[in-house]
Order: C-alpha cells, then sequence, then structure tokens
C-alpha cells in the first residue's frame, strides 16, 4: 500500500488542456469513461466516475483503486472551445485566404523547413490540405478558363459573348470550388487549415483571447494548489500542450507554488510545440519553456510516439526551440512505442486512423500488463504515486532530438 507523502498520493487535482477542438467538453469525460474500463480489463485498476453537477468549471471525479491503493481525483477540462469554434471561419475562400497567410509566416520567417528537418510528419499534415486547396483552386481555374473561352467562341467572339464566357466560367469555377468543399470535412481539410491559421495567426504570439483565458486557467488553478491535495497534474495534448507550459509558467512566476504544497506534475502528450515556439513572435512561449525547464519544484514528463504523424515526437521542445538553460532538468522525453504497448491486432486496426494515433496517449493500452515502466495514463491521473515517484530514476528515450534548431530564440523578458 502507498502512503500519501513521499510521493504517495490520496488525493489528486488533474487539470487538463485540450487541444485544437471545437467540440463539447463532454468527450473527453466520455473517453476517459470508456478507455479507463478498457485499461481497467487489462492492468486490473478499478475505476469508478462520477459526473459532476452542472455550474462551474466542467469535469468529473475519479474514484479508483490501483495498485493496491485507494485514490480519489477530480479532473477539471480548462475549456477554450468557444475560442476555437470563434476562430473556424467558414466560407468557400476563406481557406484559401488561411492558406495564404500560414505560408507566408511559415515559409517567410524559414521556420517550414526547419520543423521538416526535426518531424516531417507535422508539416506533411500542414502540406496535405495546402496541396488539395491549391490542386482544387487550379482545377478551377482550368474549368472556368476553358468553359469561358469555349462560351465566347461558340457566342461569337464579340463583347456580349466575351461577358456570357466570363460569367459561365466564374459559375463553372464557383462549382468546382463547391463540390471540393463537400470533401473538406471527410478529409479535415478545413480542420488541419484552421489549426494551422491558428498557430500562425500572431506569428508566435499567443491571440489576446487566449492570453485572457490564460490568466482565467492560472487563478483556478492557483486556487488548486491552496487545496488540500497531494499533487496537482497539469495535462496538456497537442496545441494544448504550449497551453499547459505557460499555465505552469504562471504559477511559478506567480509564487503559488508554496513549500510543503501538493506536488506539481506537468505531463504533456503529443506536444506540438515548435510549431508556435519556432515562430518569431514566440518570446512568452520559449521563456516559459526556459523557465520549467531548469525548475526544481516541479516535474515535467513529456510523452510522444514516433508513429504518431500529428506531434513533435521525441523532440526535446525546450532544446529544439533553442532556449535550453545551464543545469536544464526537464522535459523527460519519454517514447510511448505503440507498436510495442499495444496488441498487433489493436496496432494494425489502428496505425492508419491518423487522429485516432493522435489520441492514443489518453486511451487505453491492452500490451502493457507485465511492463511496470511502460506509459499508462489512468495510473499516471488517478493512480497512488506522483508524476515524479511514478518516473524517479527513468531514463529519456535515446531516440530523443535535442540540437537547436529554431531560428527565433528570443525569450520575453
Amino acid at each position: 500500500m502507498v502512503e500519501a507523502g513521499a510521493g504517495g498520493v490520496r488525493r489528486r487535482r488533474v487539470l487538463y488542456l485540450p487541444g485544437y477542438d471545437p467540440l463539447h467538453p463532454r468527450r473527453y469525460r466520455e473517453l476517459y469513461r470508456r478507455e479507463a474500463a478498457a485499461q481497467a480489463a487489462h492492468s486490473g485498476h478499478r475505476i469508478r466516475l462520477t459526473a459532476r453537477p452542472a455550474g462551474g468549471v466542467y469535469g468529473w471525479r475519479v474514484d479508483a483503486v490501483i495498485e493496491g491503493a485507494a485514490v480519489t481525483t477530480e479532473v477539471d477540462v480548462l475549456v477554450w472551445t468557444d475560442i476555437v469554434r470563434d476562430s473556424m471561419h467558414r466560407g468557400l475562400l476563406t481557406p484559401y485566404r488561411q492558406l495564404l497567410r500560414a505560408a507566408a509566416v511559415f515559409f517567410g520567417t524559414g521556420a517550414f523547413f526547419r520543423l521538416a528537418r526535426l518531424r516531417k510528419g507535422p508539416m506533411i499534415a500542414g502540406l496535405f490540405p495546402a496541396l488539395f486547396l491549391a490542386a482544387t483552386l487550379m482545377l478551377a481555374l482550368l474549368a472556368g478558363g476553358g468553359l469561358a473561352v469555349w462560351v465566347a467562341s461558340v457566342s461569337g467572339g464579340g463583347p456580349s459573348a466575351q461577358a456570357a464566357g466570363a460569367a459561365a466560367g466564374i459559375a463553372a469555377g464557383w462549382g468546382v470550388l463547391a463540390a471540393a468543399a463537400r470533401l473538406h470535412a471527410p478529409l479535415y481539410v478545413d480542420y488541419l487549415m484552421n489549426d494551422f491559421a491558428f498557430c500562425t495567426s500572431h506569428r508566435g504570439a499567443y491571440p489576446p483571447e487566449i492570453a485572457v483565458r490564460l490568466e482565467d486557467f492560472a487563478t483556478h488553478a492557483a486556487a488548486a494548489l491552496a487545496e488540500d491535495v497531494d499533487e496537482l497534474l497539469v495535462v496538456g495534448h497537442s496545441i494544448g500542450t504550449h497551453l499547459a507550459v505557460s499555465l505552469v509558467a504562471a504559477l511559478l512566476r506567480g509564487g503559488h507554488v508554496r513549500p510543503g504544497g501538493p506536488a506539481l506534475g506537468l505531463l504533456t502528450l503529443g506536444q506540438t510545440i515548435p510549431m508556435m515556439s519556432f515562430l518569431p513572435a514566440a518570446g512568452r512561449l520559449r521563456g516559459d519553456l526556459r523557465l520549467l525547464a531548469a525548475e526544481r519544484r516541479i516535474t515535467w514528463v513529456d510523452v510522444s510516439a514516433p508513429a504518431d504523424g500529428a506531434c513533435f515526437a521525441l523532440c526535446d521542445p525546450v532544446s529544439v526551440s533553442g532556449v535550453a538553460p545551464a543545469g536544464k532538468r526537464w522535459p523527460l522525453v519519454l517514447s510511448c512505442t505503440l507498436s510495442q504497448t499495444l496488441a498487433p491486432a489493436t496496432w494494425a486496426r489502428l496505425k492508419r486512423r491518423f487522429f485516432r494515433v493522435h489520441f492514443q496517449y489518453l486511451c487505453a493500452f491492452d500490451a502493457i500488463a507485465g511492463r511496470p515502466q511502460a506509459y499508462d495514463y489512468f495510473a499516471i491521473t488517478a493512480g497512488p504515486q506522483s508524476l515524479a515517484a511514478r518516473h524517479a530514476g527513468r531514463s529519456p528515450s535515446q531516440s530523443r532530438i535535442e540540437r537547436p534548431a529554431s531560428g527565433h530564440t528570443a525569450v520575453a523578458a
């Protein structure tokens, strides 16, 4: 039986920061419920979820018996869904405008090529909607131009014929764009384009609405640190890892991490931090990375999977961003090798599902029984050891990437 104190946890608070997701946060509660039950079947956990009454911060309670100890965890989802929805602009021509702006930032700053040298997967994910939109636009121009010429020629070639040809060409081109737009949702063209446009909207700086929301999150987290809990665990997934880093940095700068208080852990999953930290105006994010890297009052574990093409797998976000300080301690970069932690049949079913693989960190692993160091999201978030205790003595992945690669390394004062 693990005792509270010295890394033991009886009561925990988890603050979860989702990625760029327009859906209601209840999806994360139901995902946790379903996958916790699946992990329990494989690992012998006993996990029960209780929905929180409506009103206030969205979340749920977890009562678990894991590794022989009873633990109570309160999970809060720090919601920024409304900001995501507001940023997902609609309109037939909007993706093309977003493409031009994102391309200007990524290529104009040189970030695209530096990022591609780190991991090609995320940049291929960005190129896919760009190529799809470019091909669609080319097809629309060819169809419209060809029809315009044909209508003008068969109509006699005079000014009225040319006007009729132009009208027919515009209608044809617009029709091609409209037809292609029906494929945007099933092929994730709109989602990916909105995602990249959001990252580049302020050249790496947080948009004003995100900066304000981070202040709200920090106030909430500071209150959680003042509670009678053994651990406050901040979990960020995907783009939510940027926000999680800045949230923990705000707690440290605000003096909210007190001696003898709850252990403070940061767990980043499938991180995409270089997507912003490599941009010229990301001084705040780079400064937060630098602060956390040498901080003794926290534990920061970064988990990613090489098979996840939507993240910068095994890229140490501090080092590759060029802001590693003397005495760097964090993050502990660990590999979640899906081909080894999932049963062969499970992996065969999932490996071609791009977005599902990116969410696997929040799901059950059916091939980790008897492997005490294997990644187990539910043992980390609902088990009896703090993040620090569970990973004490762990060595980082030998395949991690630490070479500085960013062309912009200035940090905010």
